[in-house]
């Protein structure tokens, strides 16, 4: 059935964890558009180079910003940030690849951190909606997992069960905190808990500077990091924005239930490439083919009807994001010019 409107009642603030981060910057953005107060837990508050592209977005929108200092493995940290608050979105979470300790710099963040932050949810009585930023990385761990799926498409129902601290360990993170929440939420009554599984996020950032792995793919397009061919592997795609707006959605659409599978188009890295080669020419050290596999290229199918049905959320094409994506860090100097 069609999505309700969203309730964008602004009376009470509303939490937003890891606000520095990627996809956080840009529901921060979103939220005081709509006159939010946004209570934005980071790691440092007093950090201007974190803080400030934030503060600047608060300075020229209708909502205002307070920072708090809150910590994932620091039980209890959040619950001064979450005072007064109707709805919390949990984006805090680490995304990279290149790990020294799976355990510790992924499982533990986000497995720790969802449980520290319903916990201070559980402990403050004003919270009536949870917003955990999952992913797709929950759904499946590792490309083949599409062809075990019902009808050989992705959906809501299906879990990541083949991740583990060897195999697709982010994904195994995301896969944990995912069922953690899901378990936590289904111990009480007073809140309900809705989630958004985002595929990989592209799109420029409210701040350059982000530590999200999606940066550094854009990073090894532009630096040569894939001259020699591209990740020979399909996977769905999605514009930072749309994210943003389906945590929105998730938010304040009354009747918002669920897990949300958030992508827009799925393609190979190669399409990347291509994108940016009819956009910033041949001069880049921009692959032209797949790096070796010893397998087909097999597809990524999933269903992403419900976001678009049950949310309202409309997608727009991920070229767009892909540009915007690699000319802001030219900008910024990450790439180097030819």
């Amino acid at each position: 059935m069609p999505a309700t409107a969203p309730n964008y009642d602004t009376d009470a603030p509303v939490l937003v964890t890891g606000a520095t981060g990627y996809v956080a910057g840009w529901l921060v953005s979103r939220l005081l558009d709509e006159g939010f107060t946004v209570h934005a837990a980071v790691r440092d508050p007093s950090n201007p180079e974190k803080t400030g592209p934030l503060q600047k977005l608060a300075d020229a929108k209708p909502g205002k910003i307070r920072f708090f200092k809150a910590d994932l493995l620091a039980p209890g940290t959040y619950t001064e940030a979450m005072q007064g608050c109707a709805v919390v979105f949990h984006t805090a979470s680490p995304f990279t690849v290149n790990v020294a300790d799976p355990q510790r710099d992924l499982v533990d963040p986000a497995l720790k951190g969802t449980r520290n932050v319903l916990d201070s949810v559980n402990a403050v009585e004003s919270v009536k909606r949870v917003v955990v930023t999952s992913s797709c990385a929950a759904i499946y761990g590792v490309i083949e997992d599409v062809a075990k799926a019902s009808g050989g498409v992705l959906t809501e129902d299906d879990w990541n069960t083949s991740s583990s601290l060897t195999v697709t360990p982010y994904n195994y993170s995301k896969t944990l905190a995912e069922r953690a929440a899901w378990e936590m939420a289904g111990a009480q009554e007073r809140w309900k808990l809705v989630v958004v599984n985002p595929a990989l996020v592209l799109g420029p950032g409210i701040n350059p500077d982000q530590t999200s792995e999606s940066f550094n793919y854009i990073k090894a397009f532009g630096n040569g990091g894939m001259k020699d061919g591209a990740p020979p592997r399909e996977i769905g795609m999605v514009d930072v924005k749309d994210v943003a707006e389906a945590h929105m959605l998730a938010g304040f659409v009354p009747d918002a239930e669920g897990r949300h599978i958030t992508f827009a188009e799925s393609h190979d890295f190669l399409y990347i490439a291509n994108v940016l080669r009819d956009r910033f020419g041949d001069d880049w050290p921009f692959p032209t083919k797949d790096a070796p596999s010893d397998g087909p290229k097999l597809p990524f199918k999933a269903d992403n009807s419900k976001s678009q049905q049950a949310l309202g959320l409309t997608y727009h094409p991920v070229s767009d994001a892909i540009t915007g994506m690699f000319a802001q860090q030219v900008e910024a100097g990450a790439i180097a010019r030819p």
